[in-house]
């Protein structure tokens, strides 16, 4: 055997070794977060993520949760919340990091939101790392085409690869329930449907953790005690988990009520500047052409006598996103001024152009800075002024988010009639 033979075999067997250890400490770490709960899906991740912590946090229980979304948070057992360190960013092996963080803080409730965008990553992600004992899919929207794409169905199949093993699995899509159903009978686990009348038990071998107990509707009383805007839909869905999971309702309700809202949950703030009324609305975390278009024309029936100016924030890596808005835009309630701003603009006015949209409202400040982003856009209004922030809340949304905010009058929980 050459030396270089020697070599490579010796370290081989360190890797080996080392790879051993590692899994030995996970399993490990593992084993003492008895329940994980593993969210995922195109929309709500980080909301339902913070609410079902809330829930669960509220009838007694030791919970760690973790979310991906606008800001990676870390949320400890008494709700103080730390940044998670990325030296050389985003990657699915941090959620090793996370169960072991659990595991520290004898956490016996982990509440994890999917960070993984590529379908094998997020297999990996559940099967060699989570491992959850309740999975969530929120919903499978058309976003992120060019990597889980390029049709609707092939999102959710994407979202299934999260599809925990032999557990229960809860869900509030619609459209591609078919999809869901043939993932949870691949991995033997049961799938209940929000919306349905009956749960659907795929395998009767399946995890029988969740309760059959059906969990009223929120009402409007119950969404106005939210001191931000929430979708109806996530805390139906966040309050069939906690349920399921031994906690009554009302208790989790509350606890959810009392939580707080993740940095890219949709608000709501009037501004009186210098003789301006201006509603900003804070909905850079809708960035998929269906959840777009909805709050746009909700905003729009609500403020019919205002001028009206939406803002896409764009990325130039997300190229297909700001196609897939741009193309959706001639569908809307027209705007007075279309803002775009961020990076990779152009990508978003040649498919609005390409798709007949009228390109004259179109106001291009690629490269601003939020403060020059701020100033343009009060050029642009007039007496009273709707401000519709969408696309991506990274960089430029939360900042230009901040602005508005610190200059707010009055926040509201949901969009008033004017």
């Amino acid at each position: 055997m050459t030396h270089f033979a020697e070599t490579l075999s010796a370290l081989v067997a360190i890797v080996t070794v080392w790879l051993s250890i590692e899994l030995f400490q996970h399993l490990r770490a593992l084993r003492k977060v008895p329940i994980r709960v593993h969210v995922n899906g195109t929309r709500g991740k980080s909301s339902v993520t913070r609410l079902i912590a809330s829930g669960l946090r509220a009838g007694g229980r030791r919970v760690v949760a973790k979310t991906t979304g606008t800001l990676a948070r870390v949320i400890l057992p008494n709700e103080r919340e730390l940044a998670v360190y990325r030296p050389q960013g985003a990657n699915v092996r941090e959620q090793i990091r996370i169960v072991r963080f659990a595991a520290v803080h004898r956490a016996d409730i982990l509440v994890v939101e999917c960070m993984a965008l590529q379908p094998i990553l997020q297999w990996l992600s559940e099967r060699a790392f989570v491992r959850a004992t309740h999975g969530v899919i929120t919903n499978a929207r058309p976003d992120h085409l060019d990597v889980m794409g390029p049709r609707g169905e092939d999102v959710a199949k994407a979202l299934c690869g999260m599809m925990p093993r032999s557990a229960v699995c809860f869900t509030a899509e619609r459209d591609h329930l078919a999809t869901l159903q043939m993932a949870a009978a691949d991995r033997k686990s049961r799938l209940v449907q929000l919306h349905d009348d009956s749960e659907n038990e795929t395998n009767e071998g399946a995890d029988e953790s969740g309760s059959d107990e059906r969990v009223a509707a929120v009402t409007e009383e119950e969404l106005d005690a939210f001191r931000w805007f929430e979708h109806r839909e996530n805390i139906d869905l966040a309050l069939r988990v906690c349920t399921s999971l031994g906690v009554a309702r009302q208790t989790a309700l509350q606890g959810m009520q009392q939580g707080q809202p993740d940095p890219g949950a949709l608000t709501f703030d009037e501004i009186d500047f210098f003789g301006r009324h201006i509603t900003f609305v804070n909905a850079f975390a809708a960035n998929d052409p269906i959840s777009s278009h909805q709050i746009w024309e909700l905003c729009a029936d609500r403020r019919p006598n205002a001028r009206k100016i939406c803002v896409f924030n764009c990325r130039v890596d997300r190229a297909d996103r700001s196609r897939q808005l741009g193309q959706s835009l001639p569908s809307w309630s027209p705007a007075d001024h279309v803002v775009t701003v961020g990076s990779g603009t152009v990508f978003f006015s040649r498919a609005a152009a390409s798709s007949g949209y009228d390109v004259s409202h179109l106001v291009n400040v690629e490269g601003y800075d939020a403060r020059a982003t701020f100033e343009r856009l009060i050029e642009l209004c007039g007496e009273r002024t709707l401000i519709v922030g969408l696309g991506n809340i990274g960089g430029l949304g939360l900042d230009l988010t901040r602005i508005f905010r610190n200059r707010s009058t009055r926040f509201l929980r949901a969009m008033e009639p004017a």
